[in-house]
């Protein structure tokens, strides 16, 4: 790692997944596809469960089926988060996923970002207004509060989004 690149905040987020260059997940490189197992370990780390970054790559890694490069599939990251945030709530559709987000404490969505389908965690910064801390979105927002409907203006642009929340 060169300059001020971090993999972590100073609080044990990941916000940056092009610095896992050196760790495989789905037999390439986490820097290209790990953004799923990031997400998860980042909301397991906003709830305060004692979640090793590694043993969640390795678990989410194992859950697929098929040994090919590729994205975190909903249905493992489902089958994930039902073994570890029980109770979480998905709702679909740009609109109710925003309105879902705003009513929650955390949560990931699933959207595509440049193109290309991503996952990010969001964590609320306060109970008053509807800034949350949004985590490895891309090389511009690694660790950034942001207005939720600023965030969904910017960065919904295309396809389907999916709000996994809780609380």
């Amino acid at each position: 790692m060169t300059g001020n690149a971090k993999r972590f905040s100073d609080d044990g987020f990941i916000i940056d997944q092009d610095l896992f260059t050196d760790v495989t997940y789905r037999t390439c490189p986490a820097s290209y596809n790990g953004c799923g197992w990031i997400a998860a370990y980042n909301l397991r780390h906003a709830l305060g469960q004692d979640a090793d970054w590694d043993e969640v790559r390795r678990e989410m890694d194992g859950m697929h089926r098929i040994r090919v490069p590729g994205p975190t599939l909903m249905r493992v990251m489902r089958a994930y988060l039902e073994k570890y945030v029980p109770g979480y709530g998905e709702t679909v559709g740009k609109k109710d996923a925003v309105q879902a987000a705003l009513a929650s404490r955390a949560g990931i969505f699933r959207y595509w970002e440049e193109m290309v389908p991503h996952f990010v965690t969001y964590v609320r910064t306060s109970d008053t207004e509807q800034v949350f801390r949004f985590f490895n979105v891309n090389d511009e927002i690694l660790d950034e509060n942001i207005d939720m409907r600023s965030f969904a203006e910017k960065h919904f642009i295309r396809g389907s989004v999916i709000a996994l929340t809780v609380g």
